[in-house]
């Protein structure tokens, strides 16, 4: 029997190509190239004697053995940075926060891919408008924020473009002869700014019909049939259209998500690129 010992690099690229199914977004989260992953991959399925990945020209899965061995890499992982954090000391805290119109419901997964990533790194972190959260970055009360574009900035790291469009529920009619009823974020909210002034510029008559203090209270209204939101399509319960073509509304801009950090190094920097890799793919999809 080989007893050379498992590479932990490889097992942990292993870990991420399964966790993101991509090895771009592995490559991404681990902060090295497309080719380090591969050749890590490469190493790691020499050493156990079997193929672990199944590579398509668009899709990444597991196979039947890499599937069997996925729980075993956690559980690697898991023993090796407890037995580090004997010497670690106190926790490292990392403060993000991120745009209410950008945490949608794959936030407990992004979460839980920063935790793996560094189970005894201390997460904080804030929802909130884009830009009250900037503010609080740009006074340095967090680490690290992931907003919408802001007018009059051109700072930042661009994650991702997301799809808008105008979605109502299934049941929803618009009356003829009355303005569009919208259903819209408290101020300050860029994409409520954005979605007025488009509907100005076309002669679209609107009034707010329904103003929340979140996302998924505005996505409720949507669904209890008050009327439209402009709105990404991940952060609608399942059923909402989009009426934007059948009401002639005018086309939404693919908006920017960034990232502004003034984390550069560390083990915060490590789980931060984790959550950044995992957030492009779940908004790429």
């Amino acid at each position: 029997m080989n007893e050379r010992p498992l590479d932990l690099d490889s097992v942990r690229a292993f870990i991420r190509i399964a966790e993101l199914g991509s090895f771009t977004h592995a490559a991404e989260a681990m902060r090295t190239t497309q080719a380090a992953v591969s050749l890590k991959l490469k190493r790691l399925e020499e050493r156990l004697g079997c193929r672990l990945v199944e590579r398509t020209p668009r899709h990444v899965r597991l196979s039947a053995q890499g599937a069997a061995f996925l729980e075993h890499a956690r559980e690697l992982l898991q023993v090796h940075d407890r037995a580090l954090t004997v010497f670690a000391g106190a926790r490292q805290r990392l403060t993000i926060g991120i745009s209410d119109h950008v945490a949608g419901p794959e936030l407990p997964a992004l979460i839980a891919r920063m935790n793996a990533q560094d189970p005894q790194l201390l997460i904080e972190i804030r929802i909130g408008s884009s830009g009250d959260l900037l503010q609080s970055f740009d006074r340095r009360q967090l680490d690290t924020v992931i907003v919408r574009l802001q007018v009059g900035r051109s700072d930042g790291e661009i994650l991702a473009e997301e799809k808008f469009g105008w979605f109502a529920a299934p049941n929803w009619r618009h009356r003829a002869g009355e303005p569009l009823p919208l259903a819209t974020m408290a101020e300050p909210c860029g994409v409520r700014a954005m979605a007025g002034q488009l509907l100005d510029m076309a002669g679209v008559p609107w009034t707010e019909i329904f103003v929340g203090g979140g996302v998924t209270a505005v996505a409720a209204a949507v669904m209890a049939g008050l009327g439209v939101a402009a709105l990404a399509p991940r952060m609608l319960p399942f059923g909402a259209v989009d009426v934007g073509a059948k009401l002639g509304l005018p086309d939404l801009p693919r908006l920017p998500v960034l990232l502004h950090s003034r984390v550069k190094d560390g083990r915060p920097r490590d789980a931060l690129a984790a959550l950044s890799a995992a957030f492009r793919s779940a908004v790429r999809g």
